[in-house]
């Protein structure tokens, strides 16, 4: 923002947000060209202004009090409207700067999110991007994540936007060693004979949905010695010959390419998986959130649709 506007409450707001991001008044003071003492004065203002206390204040540590860390996320929002405002009428595009929070499903991040983020963080030197996983659907607002990337059969309401990006699938696998000792299923009811290990997280239902490729489903109730959260437990289990796993196409693919899994059933896969983007709002969409979610289709989704494809 150019400096001579920058004065009143949005040159508070920045101010705050500076001493949060740098840890100190002292550094957001040499960032903005101030004093520390005016730097503390601006945020005293903005207190005084909001009628609660932002931070907690010691010789030694600056905290954010419960208000200050929701007020915090409200100045990025109104800061980083300003600068796109600016940079549209200017007819040019601002740099991407601050906080960019993405939280993602730990494996499918791992398999298609990883190998890419070193390249998105090269294209926006600027920006910080915290990265988190989880296995259930996020609560956006409480813990300030911008974009979560999220995997579902289907999605309950939870006040959250989402977009849906593609689909997946997954598909049953086991061991060749496994595969020797038993027999080789032939129907979908053949797995109530066999030692299947299950995953069972909130995306996905503990019992085994199966759709064939002419249309019929089917749905099991199927046992074993395991159940568990997360595919790559799973993963190494069936690698290890402990049974059948039905597990998520992109968690093992590179298994099934190298021959160290093999394909059970393959006219058989669940019913399709929705991979989709949650947002907290429909109303406000930052540049960053913009810019991560056009990375994503344009980096993530092909390579998602290219592995489907690979098991079609």
């Amino acid at each position: 923002m150019r400096k001579n506007l920058d004065t009143g409450l949005l040159h508070a707001m920045n101010a705050f947000v500076r001493v949060i991001d740098s840890g100190s008044f002292t550094a957001a003071a040499e960032q903005m060209d101030l004093t520390t003492a005016q730097v503390s004065r601006l945020v005293a203002e903005l207190e005084r202004r909001v009628g609660a206390k932002l931070l907690q204040r010691s010789t030694r540590q600056r905290a954010l009090t419960d208000a200050g860390a929701a007020f915090v996320e409200r100045c990025r929002e109104v800061i980083a409207l300003v600068d796109e405002a600016e940079a549209s009428v200017a007819g040019t595009t601002a740099s991407l700067q601050g906080r960019l929070r993405v939280q993602c499903m730990a494996n499918f991040g791992h398999h298609y999110v990883s190998p890419t983020m070193a390249d998105f963080c090269s294209l926006h030197p600027e920006l910080t991007v915290e990265y988190s996983t989880s296995q259930y659907v996020p609560d956006l607002l409480a813990r300030g994540v911008d974009v979560s990337l999220y995997l579902a059969q289907t999605l309950n309401d939870s006040g959250l936007i989402a977009r849906r990006l593609g689909t997946t699938f997954m598909v049953l696998c086991a061991s060749p060693s496994y595969l020797r000792r038993r027999s080789q299923p032939r129907a979908p009811q053949d797995l109530m004979e066999h030692q299947c290990v299950r995953l069972v997280n909130p995306s996905i239902t503990p019992d085994w949905q199966l759709s064939s490729h002419d249309g019929e489903t089917r749905r099991l109730d199927v046992r074993g010695p395991l159940i568990a959260d997360t595919p790559e437990l799973l993963l190494d289990v069936a690698l290890r010959g402990a049974g059948i796993a039905l597990l998520p196409l992109f968690s093992v693919i590179d298994e099934v390419r190298a021959g160290r899994l093999k394909r059970v059933l393959p006219a058989w896969r669940s019913p399709d998986i929705g991979f989709y983007a949650l947002l907290p709002s429909r109303h406000y969409l930052s540049a960053k959130s913009r810019a991560w979610l056009d990375w994503v289709e344009k980096r993530i989704c092909p390579q998602v649709g290219a592995d489907a494809a690979f098991f079609a």
